[in-house]
């Protein structure tokens, strides 16, 4: 009896790029000499430090100069056409240069959720974030962080209630929540200037502040209806996941990248510490973590550029592959710098807290698992 044949999550006759062509390679070279010249650990540090958590100017070049924003909207909604394959390669980048500015907050997220929206009634708030004129920040979008209530009334939308966790949320122009409407639940977008009062938290990642929303008498826009509400925050919540995996998959290739400038340099015993077999070892156990990484985060993104409704699954095993990477990463890059690598002013105390504070926003590599085994039937 022949073998049962074998279902493929894509066409046989067009399988999706897993290689970076010339057109990625030119991106990810055009963004990393440009934030290898404005978004070192230092700048990085400073502009965590100023009063809106980001450097403008960074995001404006980023905005204007790398199409962060538009890179992977549709044509006919106003962008340049490309997927998340290029829109991973941004965020690969950015997470290797611990960017601070709000390219997984707004740029990913934000825009995402409102072209969720329809084309007309979103109009002008999409058009404000992908100029970068406006900031957009995306709640879990679930009833534990979001205890929000929507109002209908003659002139629109009205919000009561507070949203938790926000990324970015202190300094936004429209936060999109999640609320329970008299027939159910709804996504919303928050009116440029709409009033609500901010509460930041404190956080373990400086470069990536968040805040809670308490919103009274709101005015809001509905971004999707009942019946769609729950696959809309679905699907969000899955590019939030992929979105993490790309950086988390930056953030390991900077780390090994600095831990072996570091053992080449370093000398004991009259010869570098990189020439000890068992430091070696260890490097070559990274390594191998850096390529799972880039291959789950790599595939993942192919498959949701392709088609993010059987994404799922990909999206899962690279949460998992790529959070455990990064953590594991940022805990040996301390350990083999030494007793420099102890000091918090060392930089890769930075990367272990964007790692760390990552993988409190997504969930840790168990949650992802047990997502993986309810999409498997186990």
């Amino acid at each position: 009896m022949s073998a049962p044949a074998i279902e493929v999550p894509w066409p046989r006759t067009d399988p999706p790029a897993l290689t970076p062509g010339p057109e990625q390679s030119e991106l990810r070279a055009a963004i990393r000499g440009l934030l290898a010249k404005h978004s070192g650990i230092e700048q990085v540090r400073t502009a965590a430090s100023a009063e809106l958590g980001y450097s403008p100017q960074l995001w404006k070049t980023l905005v204007d100069d790398m199409s962060v924003t538009t890179l992977a909207v549709p044509e006919n909604r106003g962008g340049l056409g490309y997927g998340m394959v290029e829109l991973g390669i941004v965020l690969e980048e950015c997470g290797r240069a611990l960017a601070c500015e709000p390219v997984y907050t707004s740029a990913v997220l934000g825009v995402h959720a409102l072209l969720s929206a329809d084309p007309i009634q979103d109009a002008d708030l999409l058009a404000g974030v992908l100029d970068g004129s406006l900031l957009a920040t995306v709640s879990a979008l679930s009833a534990t962080t979001d205890h929000v209530h929507a109002e209908s009334t003659r002139t629109g939308w009205l919000l009561h209630g507070t949203a938790t966790h926000l990324v970015g949320g202190g300094n936004a122009d429209i936060a999109v929540v999640s609320a329970q409407c008299p027939d159910g639940r709804r996504l919303f977008a928050t009116q440029p200037g709409a009033p609500l009062v901010r509460t930041e938290r404190r956080v373990l990642d400086p470069t990536r502040r968040r805040a809670d929303l308490t919103f009274d008498q709101c005015p809001a826009i509905a971004l999707t209806d009942v019946d769609a509400t729950e696959a809309t925050a679905a699907r969000l919540g899955e590019l939030a996941t992929l979105a993490l995996a790309c950086e988390n998959t930056g953030i390991v290739d900077r780390l090994l990248e600095m831990t072996v400038e570091y053992v080449r340099t370093r000398h004991q015993f009259g010869r570098p510490i990189g020439s000890f077999q068992a430091v070696k070892h260890r490097l070559a156990d990274l390594l191998v973590t850096l390529e799972r990484a880039r291959s789950a985060s790599r595939y993942a993104a192919a498959i949701y550029a392709q088609d993010p409704g059987s994404a799922s699954l990909a999206v899962a095993v690279a949460g998992a592959v790529c959070t455990d990477a990064a953590v594991h990463a940022a805990a040996e890059a301390i350990q083999l710098h030494g007793g420099v690598g102890f000091t918090w002013e060392h930089p890769a105390h930075s990367y272990f807290r964007r790692a760390m504070g990552n993988e409190a926003l997504q969930g840790d590599s168990r949650a992802q698992r047990a997502r993986i085994g309810t999409l498997i039937g186990i």
